[in-house]
C-alpha cells in the first residue's frame, strides 16, 4: 500500500458532517484514534491500515450485507449513495464537486444515480405546476379551462 497525496487538488478538503452522526463519530475517535493529526480513523485489530479483504473481515461486511438481504454491494458503492443523497438535498454541481473532492464535472456526475422514484416525483411536480396554472387562469383542474358563455 502506498500512502500519498490525493489524486487531485480538490481531494484535500474540509467537509461538513451530518450532526446526527457526530455523537457516534466522537465516541469512535475517543476510543480508537490517537490525538496525532495524521492518525487513521479506522485501523485493524493490530493497528495496521485496513484494505480489501482485511477491511471486509474487520467490518464484518459480508455478514452485514446478508443481514440486510443486500447482494453485490461494495464498500465504495456507499460513495455513490452519499453523492446521490447529497444531490437530492438540492446541492449544485459545484457543491457536489467540492464535497466529493472532484476537479471535473464528469467525475462528479459518475457518482450520481437517479433514484427509482425520481421520475414520478418529476411528473408529480409538473402536474402540480400545470394544476396551479389552470387554477390561476380560472380552470377547475379537470384539464379544461372554464370559458365564459
Amino acid at each position: 500500500m502506498l500512502l500519498g497525496p490525493p489524486k487531485s487538488q480538490s481531494g484535500r478538503r474540509i467537509i461538513g458532517i451530518p450532526s446526527a452522526i457526530v455523537p457516534a463519530l466522537s465516541d469512535h475517535l475517543a476510543e480508537f484514534v490517537s490525538n496525532d493529526p495524521d492518525a487513521f480513523v479506522f485501523l485493524g485489530k493490530r493497528g495496521g491500515s485496513l484494505r480489501g479483504n482485511n477491511f471486509r473481515c474487520e467490518a464484518r461486511w459480508t455478514g452485514a450485507l446478508k443481514e440486510m438481504s443486500v447482494k453485490g454491494l461494495h464498500f465504495h458503492d456507499l460513495r455513490h449513495t452519499g453523492n446521490t443523497l447529497a444531490a437530492q438535498s438540492g446541492a449544485s454541481l459545484a457543491d457536489l464537486k467540492a464535497r466529493m473532492g472532484h476537479d471535473s464535472d464528469r467525475a462528479a456526475l459518475i457518482y450520481q444515480h437517479a433514484p427509482r422514484d425520481a421520475d414520478q416525483k418529476i411528473a408529480d411536480a409538473l402536474s402540480a405546476r400545470v394544476e396551479a396554472e389552470q387554477k390561476d387562469r380560472g380552470g377547475d383542474g379537470d384539464g379544461s379551462a372554464d370559458v365564459p358563455a
